[in-house]
């Protein structure tokens, strides 16, 4: 079966295009220090944390369906292997079920056993179901 990329399900009460552009909206779920745009196909953005930073570029896009962020570069200064995201992709699908709306977050790439699995593990898991989800259901996250 080999390595599985980490993943995530949520479900929000939100329409398709509501929760695709509250997902452009990095500034307000994930990172305060945001530059670039999230919202087209080839749009860059980079996020940064301190001396973290991670450079992204829109690599696929189906309005109100998918969106698929490729890490450019970066730096995980925490680890030894600071690169460790560079070519890896973080993808967003969107599936309606009944009135509400299902988000599967998949970061391929990420996988047990790198380095920052078990904290990206959890920053992913603070992000997306707490704030990304608070965002598109009550219009209020928690970026850091």
């Amino acid at each position: 079966m080999g390595n599985k990329n980490f993943h995530l399900a949520i479900t929000v009460n939100a329409s398709a295009a509501e929760a695709m552009k509250r997902i452009s909206e990095v500034n307000l779920w994930w990172a305060k220090n945001f530059t670039g745009s999230a919202e087209k196909l080839d749009d860059k953005f980079s996020v940064h944390f301190g001396d973290t930073f991670v450079d992204f570029q829109i690599s696929e896009l189906i309005p109100n369906q998918k969106v698929v962020w490729t890490v450019t570069d970066c730096n995980l200064h925490w680890i030894n292997a600071k690169k460790e995201w560079k070519g890896t992709r973080v993808i967003f699908e969107i599936t309606a079920e009944d009135t509400r709306n299902k988000i599967d977050f998949t970061h391929a790439g990420l996988v047990p056993g790198i380095e920052c699995y078990n904290d990206c593990e959890e920053g992913w898991t603070g992000h997306i179901t707490g704030s990304l989800v608070n965002l598109i259901n009550n219009g209020k996250g928690n970026p850091e």
